[in-house]
């Protein structure tokens, strides 16, 4: 039965010690017998004070953590989901990326995160996402060891219409990196990820940021790895670290055989014009 890796992390200001962070993960799910680790978003750099963290966002193909995984991916032979990087793009804009790493350390997909967190929470914290990142526009989906993986990031669970999309497209997998507020974690993480799962009929590994972070926000962590049939296999609750889950990929067709919900879907009518 194959197995994968969850590194739950508290990302900081410093991308040569999140580097190190990530590095160290690597080794640890290789020698527990794992065939790939999925890490969180923003797993390179995490802080709200954007002038301060801009001399750090570069071009993907300068970016010093990307480089230090793709390495290590290299070395230990293992596949990583890298659950996302702000990096550079063209005009001065910036892309919150997910990025998946072939055990060759090839980038074998990219993924732009689609939704943009734009909220003002009642507890007083307020995130404009969008006045510093520029929304991804494309599904994707890469062919991995596991099966089919599709590609979100974080404030992307709220969408069903993307989980859609990547259940049509037949994924055995979907990777929600996130960095979850502790209000929004307490309130809405396990059900939304359940519920995810069970529309898809498809496994649902959810490495997250935890803790206090270096910037001064709060995360949720509990990194799950959920089931087709949503049950939860994973649960790292609040601290740092590295775990691990068995999958039986076998419960994919399993699921799908006993309740064919992606076979009997049916594309909604237009409601007729006012």
């Amino acid at each position: 039965m194959p197995r994968i890796a969850i590194l739950q992390m508290t990302t900081g200001i410093d991308p040569a010690e999140n580097a190190a962070v990530i590095v160290a993960a690597v080794s640890a799910a290789k020698a527990g017998g794992a065939q790939m680790l999925f890490t969180p978003e923003m797993s390179g750099l995490l802080d709200r004070d954007r002038r301060r963290a801009a001399p750090h966002i570069v071009p993907e193909s300068e970016n010093p953590v990307l480089a230090a995984v793709r390495d290590a991916a290299r070395e230990q032979q293992l596949w990583v989901a890298l659950g996302s990087l702000a990096v550079a793009g063209d005009g001065g804009t910036w892309a919150n990326r997910s990025l998946l790493i072939d055990d060759r350390g090839q980038v074998a997909a990219r993924y732009d995160k689609m939704h943009m967190f734009d909220v003002d929470l009642a507890s007083g914290e307020s995130w404009s996402e969008s006045s510093a990142y520029k929304a991804g526009d494309a599904v994707v989906t890469a062919e991995t060891p596991l099966g089919r993986l599709g590609l979100t990031i974080c404030y992307d669970l709220r969408f069903p219409a993307l989980f859609d999309a990547l259940g049509r497209a037949g994924c055995d997998l979907i990777a929600v990196p996130a960095a979850f507020t502790v209000p929004t974690g307490q309130a809405h993480w396990h059900v939304m990820q359940r519920a995810r799962a069970i529309e898809a009929s498809a496994f649902v590994i959810a490495a997250a940021q935890v803790g206090e972070h270096a910037d001064g926000r709060r995360t949720y962590g509990h990194s799950l790895v959920v089931d087709p049939w949503g049950e939860v296999l994973l649960d790292m609750g609040g601290e740092a670290g590295v775990g691990f889950a068995d999958m039986d990929l076998d419960r994919i067709a399993e699921v799908r055989r006993q309740l064919p919900s992606l076979a009997n879907r049916r594309d909604m009518p237009r409601s007729p014009e006012q």
